[in-house]
């Protein structure tokens, strides 16, 4: 119940773009995850053209981003959120009526563009909106996209029953209808002028050298969370031998998201600056991946219900350690991002950051991804966990450096008490 009292505080607009990316979530984890599976089962393409798409996809995304973020600066936040929820509407649908390579190319650069437009947006508004209760706004927004990531694949699992053009177009409606929404109840802001051109705004963004240790150091931080959907729940189903053990690690994540997010934000921010608690939480994730580790030494399948139980307990263990360590870093990443530049550029700030981490996340990941191999091939299975703690560490002991060589924002001050009336005692 406090935290519905406490987003009943935030205006309204922040209200409606916590339900959006509720939304978001929904409408992406309800399609994405069984698309691969629908290109090579449903229409018979190969894998490599399978790649194709689902890269272009990435592509048009993670390497857009700046555009989206830029946009946001220049044409006001709202527009662009619109616009983008507006494609992904229109991608989505296409992948429900497309079966030719050409179409599915078009769907996959609508939907990856859509996201590059309004992932930043959605993020400067939202910090915009919310002042100096940026990092509740966001612990909130981590609430609602992982209640979104739950639901997603469920509803998305239940209406492949039908079929997968049911699933795409119930993907498609929903963004639809988020889009309506926006436009409807999201109010304009006056656009701050940057006072020089979008060259000139990217070239101030990469000139701020501390500003780009800082993402390139978040790069751990979107490696270790992609792990939830990588590792972690491959762990699970060899722990196990059941392939909906990798379900698990999703109800343990939003089980905890909802119950401790907001309080952990909350009482986190009373007690020490931002860069303390992003350290303490890149490391958290870093310890997350020992215990799965510890648990490759047993080998061989499970002896029934118990033992796979005992198996995975160390994978679970580790997937809770990680979403708290994610739960305690993340809001404060997204508070500290807008604080490295100039108001007029909160746009550009965010989607330069998730440029600069998301390429080098996505090299991270690509490591993993050669762990595992060789840790399956070498009966050496314990490597890619190591690989994940060795990476948690690293980030963290790279903002440790930027944190003493002062090259990160000065956490805000706190607003002072009231003093007392004279002549009266304090309650």
């Amino acid at each position: 119940m406090r935290t519905w009292h406490e987003i009943r505080r935030f205006p309204l607009a922040v209200q409606l773009l916590l339900v959006n990316q509720l939304g978001v979530n929904t409408g992406f984890y309800l399609l994405i995850p069984y698309l691969a599976t629908h290109l090579t089962e449903n229409l018979g393409l190969s894998a490599a053209v399978v790649g194709v798409v689902l890269g272009v996809r990435n592509l048009s995304q993670q390497g857009l981003f700046v555009i989206g973020g830029s946009a946001s600066d220049r044409l006001g936040a709202r527009g662009v959120i619109i616009a983008g929820c507006a494609l992904r509407t229109a991608g989505f649908a296409l992948f429900a009526l497309g079966d030719h390579l050409a179409v599915l190319l078009a769907a996959s650069v609508l939907s990856g563009f859509a996201g590059a437009l309004f992932n930043p947006a959605v993020r400067a508004y939202l910090a915009q909106e919310a002042e100096e209760r940026r990092a509740e706004a966001f612990a909130l927004f981590n609430v609602f996209a992982t209640t979104g990531a739950l639901i997603g694949p469920l509803l998305g699992s239940a209406l492949l029953l039908v079929d997968f053009r049911t699933s795409a177009l119930a993907a498609a409606g929903i963004f639809a209808v988020l889009t309506v929404a926006q436009a409807l109840v999201l109010p304009a802001r006056r656009v701050e002028p940057s006072g020089g051109g979008v060259l000139a705004d990217w070239r101030e963004v990469l000139g701020n050298r501390a500003f780009l240790a800082f993402a390139l150091a978040m790069a751990g931080l979107f490696t270790l969370e992609s792990q939830l959907y990588l590792l972690l729940p491959d762990g699970a189903r060899r722990a196990t031998g059941w392939d909906g053990a990798a379900g698990l690690v999703f109800v343990v994540g939003a089980a905890a998201n909802l119950l401790l997010q907001l309080r952990l934000t909350r009482a986190l921010k009373r007690r020490g600056d931002r860069a303390r608690w992003i350290v303490a939480g890149l490391g958290l994730m870093a310890l997350a991946f020992l215990p799965p580790a510890l648990a490759t030494t047993v080998s061989g399948g499970p002896d029934g219900v118990a033992d796979a139980v005992l198996r995975v307990l160390p994978v679970l263990s580790g997937a809770l350690l990680l979403y708290l360590g994610v739960m305690i870093a993340q809001p404060f990443v997204m508070d500290m991002v807008p604080a490295f530049g100039r108001p007029a550029l909160t746009g550009t700030y965010f989607g330069i950051f998730y440029v600069v981490s998301g390429v080098a996340a996505a090299i991270g990941n690509t490591v993993v991804g050669w762990a595992m191999d060789t840790g399956r091939d070498g009966d050496a299975a314990w490597l890619p966990w190591a690989c994940c703690a060795l990476t948690g560490f690293a980030s963290a002991l790279g903002v440790v450096r930027l944190r003493r060589l002062g090259s990160l924002p000065a956490p805000p001050e706190q607003p002072a008490a009231p003093a007392p009336a004279r002549g009266r005692t304090p309650a």
